[in-house]
C-alpha cells in the first residue's frame, strides 16, 4: 500500500477557534480544488475540549504530501496559523490496513 498520512493534534488559544476554523475552511477548499493526490483531509473538533482539532490526511504517496506543502494555499496556512495555535502534535503514518476512498478528492 502507498498511501502516506498524517494525524496532527492542534492546541488552540484562547478565543482563537473561529478564525483558525475559518482559515481551515479557506485552506480545505483549496484542497478539494487543487490536489487530486489528497485522499483524504479531515478537520474535527473535539468533544469536550474546546480549543482542540484533530486533522486526519492520507495522501496517495509520499509525494502528493510533498506537493500539498507546496501549494499557494497550504503555504497560507501554515504561515498563519502560528497567529491561532499554542501546540502542534504531529504523527507521520504509514498506513498498512484498513479501508481507503477510492477516488481522490471524496
Amino acid at each position: 500500500m502507498g498511501n502516506y498520512g498524517l494525524f496532527v493534534r492542534f492546541t488552540l488559544r484562547d478565543g482563537a477557534g473561529e478564525a483558525f476554523d475559518a482559515l481551515v475552511r479557506e485552506t480545505a477548499a483549496g484542497i478539494r480544488a487543487h490536489e487530486p493526490g489528497t485522499l483524504l483531509y479531515a478537520c474535527h473538533e473535539v468533544e469536550g475540549a474546546l480549543n482542540e482539532r484533530i486533522f486526519y490526511e492520507l495522501y496517495v504517496d509520499r509525494a502528493a504530501f510533498e506537493e500539498h506543502e507546496r501549494q499557494p494555499h497550504t503555504r497560507h496556512f501554515l504561515t498563519e496559523r502560528d497567529k491561532y495555535v499554542a501546540k502542534t502534535e504531529v504523527d507521520f503514518l504509514q498506513p498498512y490496513a484498513g479501508k481507503y476512498p477510492t477516488e481522490a478528492g471524496k
